[in-house]
């Protein structure tokens, strides 16, 4: 008996063996799952925690106090939005994108509106969506988009809902890679204008000013005199106080449209916005992507393409095709200057950049020199000669706005003497020239307007 014993001790059966081996496979398979589930925690983990607070957070305490907070902005449900879109219905889409997709919806009271929805991963936090409401209630400027109200419902697929005035032609990026019909030289001109005084309004106008960071042609949208509002501010930053030159924060932006010099010291500033604002130009001149990956020069920049004609003052080089096609000629002394323009406000050292009310002013008078400029040759042309002399004619063009009144629409007349506040024009004094009076005409001119 014990040798039988013996004998199944040192021999065990076969059921045994398999029995075994299923245990060492079993405790194999328990082991190399904990592996990979201590190396996804280790990849992973953060991010998963973050996202599960940030769901109890949205069901507890803070959800229910930023519902709470004052603002002059209505508080949608997610019911109502469903109705006004038709549940989202793709005959109401009006866009896509990175962030998410926007909606035409159609309310009772409001009437319609942009129904901005985010894809589940878009905000990366809930404060920058809170972000973007909490500005938007507060920052209110034509050439910035407007908020009407929001949609924080967590238990509805998480639901976060911008909704925002609408906007009828859509934003500048689709202009620009030809989906609608092609700007003309002064829309253009007039966009950049209207963009430029809404960011220098950000960082101007308020206190503490605020930088966008992420400036390009998909966030301007077009009203619809097509004049300029600034969009998408989730990832807008508070801008330095008092005696600070920069902030210190995390790279965030749109290839393309990023300062290098943000990118290598993680400063930012509000010449951060300057540089994209300049890129955003070159666009608006060549109707180019930033970055152009068709080039046989791999991912050629558009500072780099046309840097060259334009600082040789060949803007023609570089115009967008289009400008050459349509009805009203398009205007190269202005369109060169929004170019060069452009390049001062992405050179290499931020502060030697010009400020967003610099690039506005720029702007705007560059347009307006040339409406000047316009009206002038206009004028001439409509209005006979007054029969000067050759060395008379040369002052009558150096002050066109002047000589252009023989109807005395233009002339400051001292009705005491008769004398010309012009120095320009104290020529005409000396009798080389006689001028009759009709006091009758002149009393409806100055009806019509200043004198």
């Amino acid at each position: 008996m014990v040798d039988g014993y013996r004998s199944m001790v040192e021999n065990p059966s076969p059921m045994r063996n398999a029995t075994n081996h299923m245990m060492l496979g079993f405790l194999a398979g328990i082991s190399t799952v904990m592996l990979v589930a201590a190396i996804l925690f280790c990849l992973f983990g953060t991010k998963l925690i973050a996202l599960f607070k940030q769901h109890r957070t949205l069901k507890g305490k803070e959800y229910n106090s930023f519902k709470d907070e004052t603002m002059p902005l209505r508080r949608f449900t997610f019911d109502e939005i469903e109705r006004a879109t038709k549940n989202f219905s793709q005959e109401f889409l009006l866009g896509s994108g990175a962030f998410g997709n926007v909606y035409k919806g159609n309310f009772e009271l409001e009437g319609t509106l942009a129904i901005k929805r985010a894809h589940g991963e878009s905000f990366l936090s809930v404060d920058e969506f809170r972000n973007e409401v909490r500005l938007l209630a507060t920052v209110k400027h034509r050439n910035l988009i407007g908020l009407v109200g929001y949609c924080e419902e967590p238990e509805r697929f998480g639901a976060r809902i911008l909704v925002y005035e609408c906007v009828p032609n859509g934003s500048l990026l689709e202009y620009m890679i030809g989906n609608k019909n092609s700007l003309t030289w002064k829309q253009r001109v007039n966009i950049a204008i209207g963009a430029a005084r809404g960011i220098a309004y950000l960082h101007e106008g308020i206190k503490p000013s605020i930088i966008h960071r992420d400036l390009k042609p998909s966030n301007i949208l077009l009203g619809e005199g097509f004049e300029a509002k600034v969009s998408d501010f989730g990832l807008v930053k508070s801008g330095p106080i008092e005696d600070q030159s920069h902030v210190s924060s995390q790279i965030k932006g749109t290839p393309g449209y990023l300062d290098p010099a943000y990118c290598s010291s993680f400063h930012l500033t509000k010449f951060t916005d300057v540089y994209s604002f300049g890129v955003i130009l070159l666009q608006l001149v060549s109707a180019r992507p930033a970055v152009d990956t068709n080039e046989v020069q791999s991912k050629q920049h558009i500072i780099d393409w046309a840097s060259p004609s334009l600082e040789k003052g060949n803007v023609e080089e570089i115009i967008d095709a289009n400008l050459l096609c349509q009805s009203e000629p398009c205007n190269m002394r202005v369109m060169l200057k929004m170019g060069q323009l452009a390049l001062r406000c992405v050179v290499q050292e931020p502060k030697s950049r010009p400020t967003m009310i610099q690039v506005c002013q720029e702007l705007e008078q560059a347009l307006y020199s040339e409406d000047t400029f316009n009206n002038k040759q206009h004028s001439s042309k409509g209005f006979p000669s007054i029969g000067l002399s050759q060395q008379s004619s040369v002052e009558k063009n150096d002050s066109f706005v002047s000589i252009d009144g023989v109807g005395l629409q233009k002339f400051h007349i001292d009705m005491d003497s008769l004398s010309f506040q012009s120095t320009r024009l104290m020529c005409l004094e000396n009798n080389s020239i006689s001028i009759d009076i009709d006091n009758n005409n002149l009393k409806r001119i100055q009806e019509d307007g200043d004198i």
